[in-house]
């Protein structure tokens, strides 16, 4: 496997697990606490999800051809709580992904080499992938951070648990270690 390769394969990974993070922090909560942001100035789960959305179907829509800001995307109505169905949320919340992983999947090691357009700026493909995994990581913690908030003592751990990591790594490794690269 090439760098450009690992560079996809890991970019695909980590996105992947962020996205199945979020998931499992949402489906703890019931659909009051989606729309409850912390105060009047922040974010609810349900607004995040819309604009990190958002953001996905409009870079990576036609990624390698269009800019990334497409002229169809209404930013600042994506930081408008309306959506009132569950389902509905989370149709438009899978689209997005989707755009980002179908187009991730096409994409060839050649690729990489290419530049594209966000907002009439030139970025190298990579650096237009670095910056939506950033982007697009930020929220998932954002969103990880008020589930935990909102589920309160109902919460169930994403990862190991506090307190918990020697267990682990006894469960994993027994008493040794794993070994270095």
């Amino acid at each position: 496997m090439d760098v450009a390769e690992q560079l996809l394969d890991a970019a695909i990974q980590t996105l992947q697990s962020h996205k199945g993070w979020a998931d499992k922090a949402i489906a703890q909560l019931p659909d009051a606490k989606l729309h409850e942001p912390l105060d009047e100035n922040t974010n609810s789960i349900v607004v995040i999800m819309k604009h990190v959305a958002g953001n996905l179907l409009s870079r990576w829509t036609d990624f390698l051809t269009a800019d990334g800001e497409k002229p169809w995307r209404n930013r600042d109505d994506e930081f408008v709580d309306d959506f009132t169905d569950r389902a509905a949320l989370l149709a438009y919340w899978e689209k997005g992904w989707a755009s980002l992983f179908d187009s991730l999947g096409q994409l060839q090691s050649e690729d990489l080499a290419k530049t594209v357009l966000i907002r009439g700026e030139p970025h190298s493909v990579v650096l237009a992938l670095q910056r939506s995994l950033g982007h697009t990581c930020y929220h998932v913690g954002q969103i990880i951070q008020l589930a935990r908030h909102h589920a309160g003592d109902n919460w169930t751990t994403l990862t190991i648990a506090r307190g918990q990591s020697e267990q682990f790594n006894r469960e994993h490794w027994g008493d040794g270690r794993p070994a270095s690269p």
